[in-house]
């Protein structure tokens, strides 16, 4: 068993082992009915955000993000969200919750040896996976986090019936934590407030994997900026858009791991720690930034070319971490 667990689990129903059955909510606040299963990916109501002090730790969730996963569900709740290369030039997400825990998150996929070096910077955060490779397992187990894999005994996992394996696994955040942690869980080092001056209009800006890409478009109607995958609007499982309000390009080192998947391909490793250039997307604008990060217990700052704090808007935050270039 890997990591640290929580303590005696209630007895898995048997509907966990089956067929998931969507339920759309009537309204906004509304849940299931009793006896009913549901994998969450109906329209939610949009969460609130709290400013109370941390009372536990944040969520992370390795999320699926190959065209079978789409739409992914509860990404739109997230505070933060990590897209990091992975196999075969593709991409994946970390999306992080500490402010609102949505009914389901997902399709949950496996983690990877940098995601505990970014994880570092969490007090003990909890981190939810379907599996990881056996050799990273006792990495895993020594690293400052919670660990909760899929397994058989536990009750925050679900299989979706519509879709195939292994992109139809969902995680029931409320599982692994009883309520959110509050935004001072949130110990990035990112700042928020009040633009800074200078940058450069912007309408639109991509970034290119091997065999992924991402493009954000401003909108100025919604002050947000609209996510497309692959070519594709990014949208939420109810239909709506997936929009943050900053979106950070950071280029980092990205080198070969010490782990190959079951292709044989290596497994990239994403240097989070360090430091080097970023571009900071907010208000339709572009400002170009320093980012760094000097251990993995620290959060990383993101400044101006005069080094002075480079606010974020408020509101969620998408962290694209792309090799240096």
């Amino acid at each position: 068993m890997v990591g640290t667990r929580r303590g005696p689990r209630r007895g898995r129903c048997a509907a966990l082992l089956t067929a998931a059955v969507a339920v759309s909510l009537a309204a906004a606040g509304c849940t299931a009915g009793a006896g009913t299963k549901d994998d969450g990916r109906a329209s939610r109501p949009e969460r609130s955000h709290s400013a109370a002090p941390a009372t536990g730790p944040v969520l992370a969730v390795k999320v699926d993000n190959v065209r079978a996963a789409r739409p992914q569900t509860g990404l739109e709740d997230a505070d933060v969200i990590y897209t990091e290369p992975v196999e075969a030039g593709l991409s994946r997400l970390m999306a992080v919750y500490a402010t609102g825990l949505p009914e389901s998150v997902g399709p949950v996929r496996s983690a990877r040896e940098s995601d505990l070096e970014l994880l570092g910077q969490f007090d003990r955060p909890v981190l939810a996976f379907s599996g990881a490779q056996s050799k990273l397992l006792p990495l895993i187990d020594k690293a400052p986090l919670r660990a909760e894999p899929a397994s058989e005994d536990s009750d925050a996992y679900i299989r979706a019936g519509d879709r195939q394996a292994p992109h139809n696994l969902y995680l029931r955040p409320g599982e692994l934590l009883r309520k959110p942690s509050g935004a001072a869980a949130l110990t990035t080092g990112f700042t928020y407030g009040k633009a800074p001056a200078g940058g450069r209009a912007e309408s639109s800006h991509s970034v290119r994997y091997p065999s992924a890409g991402f493009t954000f478009t401003w909108s100025g109607s919604r002050d947000r900026w609209l996510v497309s995958m692959d070519g594709s609007p990014a949208r939420t499982a109810d239909g709506g858009r997936l929009a943050p309000a900053t979106v950070v390009v950071q280029h980092v080192t990205v080198r070969e791991s010490d782990f190959r998947d079951f292709r044989g391909s290596n497994s990239p490793y994403v240097e989070s720690v360090g430091s080097g250039r970023a571009e900071v997307l907010r208000d339709g604008r572009a400002y170009d930034a320093t980012w760094k990060r000097g251990a993995a217990g620290d959060g990383t700052t993101f400044t101006t070319e005069d080094g002075k704090p480079l606010n974020f808007a408020d509101g969620q935050v998408w962290v694209v971490f792309t090799g240096e270039s």
